[in-house]
């Protein structure tokens, strides 16, 4: 597995490819996916790019950080590790959680 690389700061006329085609002039690129809105289906403005070799990516994050990409000043770093999202969906235990309202629902009203 390489190294993952992070650009932001991207054009939102950009695509995989043209992202790839820059990037190969500093080694041999894994992947480049740029990060889609999933409701829109528009670019977010961010990518992820893997390189092959930690060397290949550190060349590509010191050449490239700055350098301007449809006129835009891209933004090149090492990824950082995912962390788990705050609030995010865990899995479900099926039980009812909700607080009950209005005292004891067993109770008749009289």
């Amino acid at each position: 597995m390489g190294k993952k690389i992070y650009v932001g700061n991207l054009s939102y006329s950009l695509n995989d490819q043209s992202l790839m085609d820059v990037f190969s002039e500093f080694g041999s690129v894994q992947s480049a996916r740029i990060i889609m809105d999933r409701d829109s289906g528009r670019s977010k403005g961010f990518a992820f790019v893997e390189m092959a070799t930690d060397d290949e990516a550190a060349t590509a994050i010191s050449r490239l950080n700055g350098f301007q990409l449809a006129g835009r000043a891209m933004n090149v770093s090492e990824a950082k590790p995912m962390m788990p999202r705050e609030g995010g969906r865990g899995p479900r235990d099926h039980r009812d959680h909700r607080e009950h309202r209005g005292g004891d629902q067993n109770r008749m009203r009289g």
